[in-house]
């Protein structure tokens, strides 16, 4: 009687198969579709390569939906559905780049994929189509060779505007495309490390009126500019004392609180003899797991106020534009195991473990959605929105392996 492979063998029989070859063709094309979001350019967003990944999929064999979240601004969700019900895992990445810029200061076209030394450039080389050539690839390559025994379904999702307000991934979860499901590998660039904590981001926009007047009579009028200067100082008070008060994240370090924009008068063109009626600051805040946003939304507002007592005249409002919750998925979690165990197969050696400086789509799928969330993806972190931005081949293919070797435990249990 024949012997049955074990897990590991039909984990590591699935890597191996991953192709090298086709998943930098595939990498390669979807570089040189531009998904660059400009908001004056209607016909500038992520719909050209949607209908490429759309028409990729479906000829591969997979059931695709498209979910329209803006006008030609469609989400791509691709299922495997394997012979019994049983583990459901989402593979996740967004196809909209940032802008490339200048393109004269790239050494290589922004947008033709081109492969030098081992590296593939291009304008979401790292940031993120190739972490969603590996995930498409991985699971083509489970779905296709399907080692026996594996029970439930696998999900790819291609989701638009991670890089703006993630419409994408709020439009997936509440539309209930993650309902079901029992855990989510987020395939953003952090050099194929485990990273099970995201900070959280919260986005506050300070506004301080006054009243408009000539600059040779101030008085007739009320600045509203030291206050807001005042707000800006109060801040390193405010950072300072969150960072005394939390304990350095080990894989996150420090929660921060930064003003990013300065503007007075906050529309319209800036006169040296006008005196601005009102003044904006925009503030990044980035936490780590243990802070309450709430106490801190409350924070920056009081510290608006109080910088505004003084200022005849003079009044401060808030407004959080964006609340994304910090996220730390437990370590015995499934899906956390199965990558785990994934990457000891693939790299031969134990994993190394990270944390995500910024929000993902996974922040999302696991404060809305309530997934366990693994961020683990090819490319170095520091190297998305740069020139020449790049991904190490030998990165992306580890990186495919891994996902595959990953579909195979989460299912293989």
């Amino acid at each position: 009687m024949p012997q049955v492979p074990s897990l590991d063998e039909r984990a590591w029989e699935a890597a191996r198969a991953v192709d090298a070859e086709e998943l930098v063709d595939l990498a390669r094309r979807l570089v040189r579709v531009p998904s660059v979001v400009r908001p004056g350019d209607p016909t500038s967003n992520e719909a050209q390569v949607a209908a490429f990944l759309a028409e990729e999929l479906h000829r591969r064999g997979f059931r695709v939906f498209v979910q329209e979240v803006f006008p030609s601004r469609p989400n791509v969700i691709a299922d495997w559905e394997a012979e019994d019900p049983g583990f459901g895992l989402l593979l996740e990445g967004h196809t909209d780049v940032v802008t490339e810029g200048d393109p004269t200061a790239w050494s290589h076209d922004p947008f033709g994929g081109e492969v030098v030394a081992g590296r593939l450039y291009g304008r979401g080389a790292c940031d993120m189509k190739g972490g969603l050539a590996a995930a498409v690839v991985a699971a083509d390559t489970v779905r296709r060779r399907a080692p026996g025994g594996l029970r439930g379904r696998v999900r790819l999702a291609a989701l638009v505007d991670e890089e703006g307000m993630m419409a994408g991934v709020k439009a997936f979860v509440r539309a209930g495309f993650a309902d079901g499901f029992h855990g989510a590998v987020v395939c953003e660039p952090e050099e194929n490390e485990i990273c099970l904590a995201q900070k959280g981001a919260l986005r506050v926009r300070a506004v301080f009126r006054g009243r408009q007047a000539h600059g040779a009579m101030p008085y007739a009028g009320a600045n509203p500019i030291p206050a807001a200067a005042r707000f800006v100082l109060s801040l390193q008070e405010l950072q300072a004392a969150e960072q005394a008060r939390c304990t350095p994240h080990p894989h996150l370090g420090l929660p921060w609180v930064t003003p990013t924009t300065f503007r007075a008068p906050a529309r319209g063109d800036a006169q040296f003899n006008v005196m601005a009626g009102e003044a904006q600051v925009t503030v990044d805040v980035r936490t780590v797991p243990g802070q309450d946003h709430g106490a801190l939304r409350e924070a920056v507002r009081r510290a608006a106020l109080q910088a505004a007592q003084g200022h005849e005249g003079v009044e401060a409002g808030i407004e959080v534009v964006e609340d994304r919750p910090w996220t730390e998925t437990p370590q015995d979690a499934a899906v956390v195991r199965a990558v785990e165990d994934a990457v000891r197969l693939v790299t031969g050696r134990p994993p190394r473990y990270g944390g995500v400086p910024g929000a993902t789509d996974g922040t999302f799928l696991a404060a809305w959605a309530g997934l366990p969330v693994v961020v683990i993806g090819p490319g170095r972190r520091e190297m998305p929105h740069q020139v020449d931005e790049y991904v190490e081949v030998e990165e992306l293919v580890q990186a495919a392996r891994i996902y595959a070797a990953t579909v195979v435990y989460a299912l293989g249990r």
